[in-house]
């Protein structure tokens, strides 16, 4: 019995949608440190919603009112911090004023050093309490993460500062603060853009896209230039936000030494840092960098500055005659300077190098080869060869039925073979992000899991295929819906899986083409299924039996099977040229990430 080819149409759009929530309890103390909720996407900038306090002062003991107010939110997490250091530990207790709403957490040592939701009902407002330790520091700052939707945030909302009495202003020690660096390390303006000349043969270059020049292009550079003990250091990139560079020993962020050039209202802050695991860099309290100078024009940040070669006094700086991954970032920056998480994957050289080695002009990439190689086997595999074999199968029995290949109908054998090319290339496919990642990746949202589906059904369509009743075997029109309702649902779920992961950081290919081409192919291939399904019912009809006075009137079958045979090849033919298009734009984006 046929299947109906039209329900492959129906079934592609019968997906159905599932939200799932990160912490819809509150229980949120694994984001203590940093306050980003594990939530698989970027936090938002200018805040919508704003924190207040009753007063300015405090003591020791002294209890002050706290409020979180804006449009409807689901879920909070309020800390007090050191103002002077926001990533140190959260500090002081909190007291509820409503148990339904909000719930109290226990932050490092201290308890009762966080507030946030009890479920994701929507809400307004929030009022707790704030007790002062008797330990507190001398300025306090609020802060709060709020989630509106599960993917719509906002981390360390900065709240007001509040401080014991006869403590000097912020103003005034900002000034005091800014002041001493100037003295001890001047900074100074670049009046004109660096460029690339001695790259390669006098300076250690990193170029994105390669060959670029800063003083003339939009392009990412990194140069390092030995002088003597030291190294001179220049960063240039389209950022407004931040740029930032890493030594790191793997090409995993984690325990790296790090550089970052911030746009802080319209200067520049040159600071160094150390990375710790996937939380926000860690700056340091005094600078090891001389020579420090920046630009920012037209949307191109661009600064200098000098490091010795080793820095024994200081323990998170690498040496810089030793071979490290280098990593080159950027992203956005609030107002106050406070920098979040790159949007896209960092560009990452595809080796180890030593900066004080014999000059050379690399290149880098922000995609790991063996992610590029599962993209580049899963577009093979799901655009072509299983999109061609299910057409071959589902229209050309009839055209190539007298037509045999090493024994078989070519049909058959021509659906075979791509078929199981289809699960030869996702088998390789599937291991490559876990050979890749060492395990299973906690930030690829559904990606994986679908993934895993997919090659579950993968395996199961040729096994359940061995099995094959005969033609006229009473359960053979069981096993062609089984057969049939496999390989959809596996096809449809490759889709949703290819959509998920092209826009996944390791793998983050330009948006929004890849979304309206992955459309594109869908359409593509829904509209060649529609018409080959058309023409079969048109050539059904036009080979029809009048009986008229018992004289049998035949069209001839001959001529119409002719006739349908020349179209469908030259549908088909259309088809794979179409498929090859879709395909060759792919991995054309994957080769340019």
């Amino acid at each position: 019995m046929e299947l109906p080819g039209l329900a492959f149409a129906v079934w592609m759009f019968s997906c159905f949608y599932a939200s799932v929530d990160g912490y819809p309890s509150g229980k949120v103390r694994e984001a203590c440190t940093s306050m980003i909720p594990c939530h698989g996407s970027s936090p938002q900038l200018s805040p919508e919603h704003t924190i207040t306090v009753n007063g300015t002062e405090f003591k020791p003991g002294d209890k002050i009112e706290v409020h979180l107010s804006g449009p409807d939110f689901e879920g909070f997490f309020i800390q007090a911090r050191d103002a002077g250091h926001l990533d140190s530990p959260a500090v002081g207790s909190f007291m509820l004023v409503d148990r339904r709403l909000s719930q109290l957490l226990t932050c490092g040592r201290t308890k009762n050093s966080a507030v946030s939701h009890t479920s994701k009902a929507k809400k307004k407002y929030i009022k707790v309490y704030w007790i002062a330790p008797g330990d507190a520091p001398k300025r306090v700052q609020f802060l709060a993460t709020v989630v509106k939707k599960y993917k719509t945030f906002w981390v360390k909302i900065p709240g007001p500062i509040v401080s014991q009495p006869n403590t000097p202003s912020p103003t005034t020690t900002l000034h005091t603060t800014l002041e001493t660096i100037s003295t001890s390390h001047p900074v100074s303006y670049l009046s004109k853009p660096f460029n690339a000349s001695g790259c390669g043969s006098m300076k250690f270059c990193i170029r994105n896209p390669s060959n670029c020049d800063p003083e003339s292009d939009s392009c990412f550079f990194l140069s390092f230039q030995q002088e003597k003990s030291s190294i001179f250091i220049e960063m240039s990139g389209p950022s407004e936000g931040y740029l930032a560079f890493a030594l790191s020993h793997d090409q995993w962020m984690g325990g790296d030494d790090a550089y970052l050039c911030v746009n802080e209202d319209h200067r520049v802050h040159v600071s160094t840092a150390y990375l710790k695991g996937r939380n926000p860099p860690v700056l340091d309290s005094e600078n090891a960098l001389e020579d420090v100078s920046w630009r920012l024009v037209d949307g191109v940040l661009q600064c200098s500055f000098r490091r010795s070669i080793h820095l024994p006094a200081y323990k998170r700086r690498f040496n810089l005659d030793a071979s490290y991954y280098i990593f080159l970032a950027d992203g956005e920056a609030s107002e106050g300077g406070l920098i979040y998480k790159h949007h896209r994957q960092p560009l990452i050289t595809n080796g180890i190098y030593s900066v004080t080695g014999r000059p050379q002009d690399i290149g880098g990439s922000r995609s790991p080869r063996l992610i590029k190689a599962h993209g580049v086997l899963m577009f093979v595999a799901w655009i072509t060869t299983v999109s061609i074999g299910v057409i071959v199968a589902r229209f050309f029995k009839p055209v190539w039925s007298h037509s045999f290949l090493f024994g078989k109908e070519m049909w058959f054998q021509v659906h075979r073979i791509l078929m199981l090319t289809t699960v030869m290339l996702t088998s390789i496919s599937f291991v490559l992000p876990f050979i890749y990642r060492g395990g299973w990746s906690q930030q690829a949202g559904f990606h994986p899991y679908l993934g895993c589906t997919v090659m579950a059904l993968t395996i199961f369509q040729p096994l359940m295929a061995g099995f094959r009743p005969s033609h006229h075997a009473p359960r053979r029109q069981l096993f062609n819906w089984f057969h049939w309702s496999t390989g959809t649902t596996a096809r449809i779920l490759a889709v949703v899986t290819m959509f998920l992961g092209m826009d996944l950081p390791a793998l983050d290919l330009p948006d929004p083409w890849d979304t309206y081409t992955m459309i594109g192919f869908v359409a593509w291939h829904v509209g060649i299924d529609v018409l080959l399904e058309i023409h079969s019912y048109c050539l059904i009809r036009k080979v029809e039996v009048i009986e008229d006075d018992r004289v049998q009137i035949l069209q001839s079958l001959t001529s119409a099977e002719a006739e349908g045979r020349l179209f469908k090849q030259i549908v088909l033919t259309i088809y794979v040229c179409g498929n090859t298009v879709f395909l060759i734009a792919f991995l054309a984006a994957i080769n340019q990430i």
